[in-house]
């Protein structure tokens, strides 16, 4: 008995410790992440500041009750439409190209036998991933502004007509997915390379013996080894499917209003709405449906992952 009890207060023990070392976050979380969810009351609200009041006083006792008003407005503007479309199709793309594109070069860096060409060609693809959105912009404009950018000199050097990049939303599509892709997928190459890495040698050396070729390695031990975590990084990514990068689509697209057909989506269209309208209420049932339809594809994905390998899934 004195043993056990004494194990139990061992445990306790550890407990409090593991307890301690994660209070920051959970007070982070509690801070920024469920505190602010009363707010989620304002989607039901025509939010109206009270001079000499506070947001709580305005919010509770100054603003009218609109129940779903505001979300009746949000599925009858046309424009809404053109921004969920947007987000939808561009989600799509990187989630698909953002899955196969990084497991692809994370695999062939693994075949890389020189270690100095394997680290330098890891820093390289990371770097993008630690710049923010305003210098990649800038960087951008470089490229592509029509008077001194790179892309034009060449095009009037070889007489060609220079393009209007921020007046022609025919380009964009491409463009965004092009540097989207540059600034993201050296993360997710390298997370996927730490995984091949810690893969068993073992399986690679018996099936050398048996005879077998690089690609067939590659699809019988490399991609089954790497089928969970590619799972679970899809199944995140879903729960955001309605979410977009702000800084991708508002600050390198230099918020043209010429090319808003091709680049504006929900969180652009919220964003405006909230800067020139200062519709609170219409922002809110925004964002309230946004998080509330990508949670509820998390939940579908996740149980259908499950059904279909039960090892599978994140919840």
């Amino acid at each position: 008995m004195k043993g056990r009890n004494a194990h139990k207060r061992v445990l306790r023990a550890s407990d409090r410790s593991l307890l301690l070392l994660s209070l920051p976050t959970v007070l982070w979380y509690l801070a920024f992440c469920y505190l602010p969810m009363f707010g989620i009351v304002i989607a039901f609200k025509r939010y109206r500041m009270i001079p000499g009041k506070g947001f709580l006083y305005s919010l509770f006792f100054g603003s009218d009750w609109v129940g779903l008003e505001n979300f009746r407005f949000l599925f009858l503007n046309p424009q809404m439409g053109i921004a969920v479309r947007n987000t939808l199709l561009y989600n799509l793309c990187f989630l698909i190209l953002g899955t196969t594109l990084p497991v692809m070069l994370a695999i062939s860096l693994s075949y890389i036998r020189s270690e100095r060409l394997r680290s330098v060609s890891q820093s390289a693809a990371l770097l993008p991933h630690f710049l923010s959105w305003i210098i990649v912009s800038y960087f951008a404009f470089s490229f592509l502004s029509t008077d001194k950018g790179l892309f034009n000199t060449i095009l009037t050097s070889v007489g060609l007509s220079p393009v209007r990049w921020y007046q022609d939303p025919s380009v964009w599509p491409l463009l965004l997915v092009v540097i989207h892709g540059w600034k993201g997928f050296g993360y997710s190459m390298v997370l996927y390379y730490s995984y091949v890495v810690a893969i068993d040698p073992s399986l690679y050396e018996s099936a050398a013996i048996d005879g077998a070729s690089a690609g067939q390695m590659i699809r019988h031990i490399t991609l089954p080894q790497l089928r969970g975590v590619i799972t679970v990084l899809v199944l995140l990514n879903l729960g955001h499917i309605l979410s977009s990068d702000f800084g991708l689509f508002y600050q390198v697209t230099r918020d043209s209003g010429a090319i808003l057909s091709a680049t504006e989506t929900i969180d652009v269209y919220v964003y405006k709405a909230l800067m020139d309208q200062s519709n609170y209420g219409f922002s809110a049932a925004a964002s309230l449906l946004q998080n509330g339809i990508g949670c509820l594809l998390l939940l579908g994905a996740n149980r259908l992952t499950r059904r279909i390998d039960p090892d599978g899934g994140v919840l």
